[in-house]
């Protein structure tokens, strides 16, 4: 059945485009500081163990919300570990990795998110796509919350 929500088709794949890389961007986050929860030691595991385990259980709600948009739009999700890996900004952690240097990608991966957003965002608005705004704007903020409290604590 045709989409009629007042959204060219056009803008709509234009927007589902930007929403799968953004899609893709949260859930390699999501993994990389799942990982680093995992993996994290040193004088500060308590600390980073609890922050990371909320962080990652928040973007694990967020990929859900994201996808139901594309979805919403017509279009399909990106959903393989290949296709999030062409379409992500985040670079993938290898190897052991020291707790300040999880800190350090955990916030370059807080601020990609941020970006591709941002980037996303003129579509939207263009379209007068207001749920995906509205989407955009609130994972914006969690992600630049996320992106200052990880800053902090690199702080001397």
């Amino acid at each position: 059945m045709k989409i009629d929500i007042g959204i060219s088709e056009k803008e709509r794949e234009g927007i589902a485009k930007g929403l799968s890389r953004f899609l893709a961007d949260t859930y390699t986050l999501y993994l990389k500081t799942h990982n680093f929860h995992w993996n994290v030691t040193g004088p500060m595991f308590q600390t980073l163990h609890l922050m990371f385990m909320d962080q990652y259980n928040e973007a694990w709600m967020a990929v859900d919300l994201i996808a139901e948009r594309i979805r919403a739009l017509g279009f399909p999700a990106p959903g393989s570990y290949g296709e999030f890996s062409s379409l992500s900004s985040i670079p993938e952690s290898k190897g052991v990795t020291a707790a300040k240097d999880m800190i350090r990608q955990l916030v370059e991966g807080q601020q990609a998110v941020v970006r591709t957003a941002r980037e996303i965002f003129p579509l939207a608005e263009k379209a007068g796509d207001q749920p995906t705004l509205d989407l955009l704007t609130q994972r914006m903020q969690i992600h630049e919350k996320n992106a200052w409290m990880l800053r902090s604590l690199l702080e001397e």
